[in-house]
Formats: structure tokens, sequence, C-alpha cells
């Protein structure tokens, strides 16, 4: 069983070595003491968020403060195709939903999209209280997977911010009930048109635009094709909104060789 996961900043782990001690304090550490009551020589695992992961064995805990004795310290490399979820905003938490799945099975980044016929809206009073809430939910969702990166959640676009992120991603995918080529397709032609070999040339990122409860709008996916977007099949049945992300999510993984 793989040991519990509980995040510090990134940063707070860079020289530790094996036999080395880390003490982890504040929220994490009132979780791990008091919530998990986590007890002297249990296995545990501390994260950055940013990819480096201490393994050890608890050696004290006090209030608010969990000392952990290093055995290990890796760094887990980002994926070389990055996946972005672009999930429009949606009522009933439907996008939040989306988010913490899509976590849960490797999704990179999240960006909040304001799509013509979303219902929910995110004002100006609101936005940042909004943001902040995604980006605890992702959090949590990557703290519960047990990875070493918490996924970012980026500033919400709306169909003209959309639009650039599109233009300057290297495959920008719109998950769609009318499209003709199926995803599978689709990646599987943009991965074979890839250079061959190692190294930094293979490094790229894929968004995957899912909808609202609506659908996305003729006009969004004009505009969007017109900035390099093209349309994909996920399935013979229409998904929901918070659904659908991860669905493509899973298929992208396997088909890029994440998983």
């Amino acid at each position: 069983m793989s040991n519990p996961v509980f995040f510090t900043a990134p940063g707070t782990l860079d020289g530790l070595a094996p036999g080395g001690v880390f003490v982890l304090d504040g929220p994490e550490a009132r979780h791990a003491v008091t919530v998990k009551r986590l007890a002297v020589g249990e296995a545990v695992d501390i994260a950055d968020g940013a990819g480096k992961r201490l393994s050890g064995t608890v050696a004290a805990v006090a209030p608010g403060e969990l000392t952990v004795e290093c055995t290990a310290v890796s760094d887990e490399p980002r994926p070389a195709v990055r996946l972005v979820l672009v999930q429009a905003l949606a009522k009933g938490d439907r996008d939040e939903l989306a988010a913490e799945t899509a976590t849960e099975l490797g999704i990179d980044a999240v960006i909040p999209w304001q799509a013509e016929r979303s219902i929910v809206r995110w004002k100006a009073e609101r936005a940042a209280k909004a943001h902040a809430k995604w980006q605890s939910v992702v959090t949590a969702a990557a703290k519960q997977a047990r990875r070493a990166w918490i996924p970012e959640v980026r500033t919400a676009v709306d169909g003209a911010g959309l639009q650039a992120a599109v233009a300057a991603a290297d495959l920008a995918i719109i998950l769609h009930e009318d499209a003709v080529r199926p995803l599978r397709q689709v990646l599987e032609a943009w991965q074979g048109a890839r250079p061959a070999g190692d190294g930094a040339e293979q490094d790229g990122e894929v968004l995957l635009i899912v909808g609202p409860e609506g659908g996305i709008s003729p006009r969004e996916v004009t505009r969007l094709c017109g900035a390099g977007a093209v349309t994909a099949l996920l399935g013979h049945h229409v998904l929901r909104s918070s659904t659908a992300g991860p669905a493509a999510t899973v298929l992208a993984s396997d088909i890029l060789g994440r998983w």
C-alpha cells in the first residue's frame, strides 16, 4: 500500500538526503497528527507539489507538527506531453467534480472556461474565491491520489482568452458530439507526426476542451477551430460535463504513453 502524502511548499525539500529530518507544520501537519493520527514509526511521504517527494518514517508528533526521518528523496519529472483540461463552468458543482476526477487520473493543469452557454458566472467579486476553491479541490484530489505534482488551476478565460490558449497549444481538441473523427484517431495522428527520439522536441501540451451542460455553441466551435483547434468524438453517447474530461484524460493518457 502506498504511503499517505502530505504537501509542503515548493523548495522546502531541497537539500534533504536520506538520514536527514524534515519538520512539517501548519494545516498539513495538523491533518496528519489530528485527523490521520499518524504515530511514530509509520511510513509517510511529503511532497512539495512540484515533483519532489520525500519518503520516510514518523520520528515524532506534536500538536501541529510532524517530524519525519528521511529514507529517500526522489524527483518525479513532468510527462513530456502535458494534458490540460479546459472545463466550462457548469451548474451543480459538476465543473469542480470534473477537475477533481481529472486530477486523480493525472491531468496536469485545469483552465476554467466561461463558455457562452455556461449558466454559472464568475463575476468580478466571486472570481478569486471561485478560483481558490477549484485550486483547493485539485490539491485535495492530488493528495488523495498520492501525487507529487499539484495541477495548476490557471486563470479563468472567456472566449477570446480560450482562442489565445488554443493558438499557443501544441494540440487543442474540442470534445464534441458532432465530430467525425474519434479522439483516439486524432491523438494517434498527432503523436505519429511528432519528431522521433528523446529530448525537448518531444515536449508538448494538449488541451482537452469540454463544454457546459448546454454544449458548446456553433459560433464557439467555429472560432476555436479558426484558432487551430480540432473536434473529436469521445464516444457514441453524450456525456455529462463532469464526465467527458476525465474520460478523455484516461484515453489520452493511454494513447500518449503516459500510463
